[in-house]
């Protein structure tokens, strides 16, 4: 009998420690891919009035622009990872650290002159009334109070469906 109980108590112990495993669940991660986030110039670009042709050419620009960045995002993720690693040895090694920040830092300069070029290429396809309104979006000068939260001198204060940031 005392064999039996040993035996069920420990069964419980471990459904209840592997229950509480599997209900913690991923947490707060990067989430399960690398998706295009509509961002606020999704939102000026709505309110643009496209053509169906200006459309599909920023659609056509976007995707060429993501099969592009995608392996240099999966570089920077390998990199804080590997930098993660190094920081977690008993003893780090600072010129491997600084090596790999290095080695990050120059892709995300990648990253943003990729980005930058994305923008230009995407601005070029509208009309000069839209070219201007699209720069007024990313003046702040747009309807609305701020995209975040607080103080902004562009925006207002508290949350709003502005454009504050003037980040697109």
């Amino acid at each position: 009998m005392k064999k039996l109980t040993i035996a069920m108590t420990t069964l419980l112990l471990v459904t209840l420690l592997a229950t509480t495993a599997f209900a913690w669940g991923r947490g707060w991660g990067r989430g399960p891919g690398a998706a295009y986030c509509n961002g606020p110039e999704d939102r000026a670009f709505s309110q643009l009035n496209l053509t169906a042709e200006q459309t599909a050419k920023i659609k056509a620009l976007r995707e060429v622009h993501l099969k592009d960045v995608t392996p240099l995002r999966e570089k920077v993720f390998s990199k804080r990872n590997e930098l993660r690693i190094l920081w977690l040895k008993d003893n780090p090694d600072e010129a491997k650290i600084l090596a790999v920040q290095k080695e990050m830092r120059a892709l995300r300069d990648q990253l943003a002159d990729k980005r930058t070029s994305h923008r230009l290429a995407a601005f070029k396809v509208l009309t000069p009334e839209q070219q201007q309104k699209m720069q007024a979006f990313r003046s702040g000068s747009g309807k609305g109070r701020g995209a975040g939260f607080g103080w902004s001198p562009r925006g207002g204060a508290g949350p709003g469906p502005g454009f504050g940031r003037g980040n697109w």
